[in-house]
């Protein structure tokens, strides 16, 4: 076991010194002093899910998808990219629109309303409530980054997002 982080005193470790050790797959495993009184760790990827979506940028014009750059209102998971969604903003989004969201059978769907936080109409709200989809309304780049964080999850996610 090699100490990677020691404490002030010599010979002593806080329960914060990080330590590795080998896995019986031969890989490095973290532990410090709590997964050791507790017996347990906690798993941290280093690496985004082989070939997931990943939102990398985002500004009022545009957004960054893996390699892709999009000027437009999108539909995007962990697998697919919808580039060519009708509604331009969120102003015109209708519940007519959310069935390309539905096809892609989500858990939840993230609705990233731009550079300020707007709520979805309330027959926009029906229609998730009606198919037991989870919705989350939010701010552009807070739902950039919730987006990503689920997929490292491996969770059923949808963001529909809009620029303007």
């Amino acid at each position: 076991m090699q100490l990677a982080r020691q404490s002030g005193r010599s010979g002593e470790r806080a329960a914060h010194d990080v330590q590795t050790q080998a896995l019986p797959s031969g890989k490095p495993a973290l532990t410090n002093a709590c997964t050791e009184r507790y017996g347990s760790a906690m798993k941290f990827t280093l690496e985004p899910a082989a070939h997931a979506n990943q939102i990398r940028g985002y500004s009022a014009t545009e957004l960054l998808i893996g390699a892709q750059r999009i000027g437009r209102s999108c539909i995007v998971t962990a697998a697919r990219l919808i580039t060519d969604w009708e509604p331009a903003s969120f102003e015109e989004l209708l519940p007519a629109h959310l069935e390309a969201i539905f096809a892609l059978d989500p858990q939840v769907v993230l609705l990233g309303t731009g550079a300020t936080q707007r709520f979805a109409s309330a027959a926009v709200s029906r229609a998730f409530a009606g198919r037991g989809v989870g919705l989350e309304v939010m701010q552009l780049g807070a739902a950039c980054r919730t987006f990503n964080v689920l997929v490292q999850e491996e969770r059923q996610v949808a963001a529909a997002l809009f620029l303007r």
